[in-house]
């Protein structure tokens, strides 16, 4: 989606969260499912403070004083939360496939599809190069709509990237776990002053459109678009759309356009 983007004038950065990809990976902790996160009461390994933090520590870095936010799935999370801890480096804020930022413990599990979430727990594939293709493939037929098409081709070249730079699983549990158990002190959605835009798929076989709808309701002035046929994986058929409503938010602000990808 990056150059899609670009395409649209905008400057692209994108940086992997903690405990994922190429950035800094924690000690790990007693193994646990993601979920069980939300129950525990141990001290986390860092906080959703701490999250946020990281957005504003690349944007210091590039000499970026404010950006135009995106965030898919926990990208989005964290952006809301970037857009009410950090207010003023934030021109707008594109909140995709997410859970409201201010849903705290148990009630976020009204917005998860739980038949989904007990589907990945089945997935079991052993950790050699063929099998992470599989697992991958395996995990974005899942997030895809029902009846959306997924490219195989992009799949196969996200794994062969990630192999290349040292990333050595498509899912890591632990590491989940340590996201989802970053607990967050900050405020509310109602907080957030930066123009607002909440997309969601109508398909999205993980997350309810309820969330996105409750989001939307919780920000000043925020803007809600469901997209059909759309899952929670935003394949390459979907990057157009979504590009184009960046695209827009960011012109109905009247600000220089710099985006900074949160996902």
């Amino acid at each position: 989606m990056a150059d899609e983007l670009v395409r649209r004038g905008f400057h692209v950065v994108a940086y992997d969260q903690r405990d994922a990809g190429e950035s800094t990976h924690f000690p790990g902790r007693r193994r646990a499912h993601p979920l069980v996160a939300l129950l525990r009461r141990e001290a986390p390994a860092y906080t959703a403070e701490d999250l946020t933090d990281d957005a504003i520590a690349v944007l210091d870095a590039l000499g970026w004083k404010r950006a135009h936010l995106f965030g898919h799935s926990m990208g989005g999370l964290i952006a809301q939360r970037i857009a009410i801890r950090h207010r003023t480096r934030v021109r707008t804020l594109i909140s995709s496939s997410a859970v409201p930022s201010d849903v705290r413990g148990l009630s976020v599990l009204r917005y998860v599809r739980l038949g989904t979430v007990a589907r990945f727990t089945r997935l079991r594939h052993p950790r050699t190069p063929e099998r992470e293709l599989a697992l991958a493939l395996d995990v974005t037929r899942l997030l895809a709509a029902s009846g959306q098409g997924t490219n195989e081709g992009d799949v196969r070249e996200f794994v062969r990237r990630e192999a290349a730079h040292g990333v050595v699983s498509f899912r890591d549990d632990e590491a989940q776990s340590r996201q989802i158990g970053a607990k967050w002190h900050g405020g509310a959605l109602g907080d957030i002053i930066a123009p607002t835009l909440v997309l969601h798929g109508e398909g999205d076989p993980l997350l309810r459109t309820t969330a996105a709808r409750d989001i939307a309701a919780a920000i000043p002035g925020a803007r809600l678009r469901t997209v059909p046929d759309v899952g929670h994986y935003l394949g390459r058929d979907t990057w157009a759309t979504y590009a184009s409503e960046v695209r827009a938010i960011a012109n109905a602000a009247t600000l220089p356009a710099q985006l900074s990808d949160a996902e």
